[in-house]
């Protein structure tokens, strides 16, 4: 069960801090400071997402750890009017996307955007963090490109 916090914040109060696991540690600790760290297949030489103990491309089990650069495009997005359930964080209404990032792999992250309804499908992205109340920061995409 995932614990919650209050930031003080009545649009992000109660905030659900994501669960962590053995095959996830890396990637939290390298969000302490900030740092994106993607699980690579040493076999194979794939980088994949979510983090698991094995490679989905060709299942091999010695995975390691390398700096991502951040830098991506949106693939697909739903803008959402309004929360769906107290503790997910956002104020409505929020942009989530399917963002493919330049290492080929692709994450599912809150776009951090002045106006959600401008997040289109090809805008470039970069990655950035929301501080959680333990110390880990989530990530979250910040448009790359200015508006046209």
């Amino acid at each position: 069960m995932s614990e919650r916090t209050d930031r003080g914040d009545p649009t992000t109060a109660d905030r659900m801090l994501p669960p962590e696991s053995p095959a996830g540690a890396p990637f939290w600790a390298a969000s302490r400071e900030r740092r994106l760290l993607l699980p690579w297949c040493v076999p194979c030489g794939a980088a994949h997402w979510y983090p698991r103990g094995f490679c989905p491309v060709c299942l091999g089990d010695e995975i390691e750890w390398r700096p991502a650069s951040g830098g991506g495009r949106v693939h697909a997005v739903s803008v959402q009017p309004k929360v769906p359930f107290p503790g997910v964080g956002g104020e409505p209404p929020y942009a989530v996307a399917l963002v493919d990032l330049d290492e080929g792999v692709r994450m599912m992250l809150r776009v951090v955007a002045d106006d959600a309804w401008s997040v289109a499908v090809d805008d470039a992205v970069s990655i950035g963090w929301e501080p959680l109340s333990d110390g880990r920061h989530l990530p979250v995409a910040l448009p790359s490109d200015p508006p046209a």
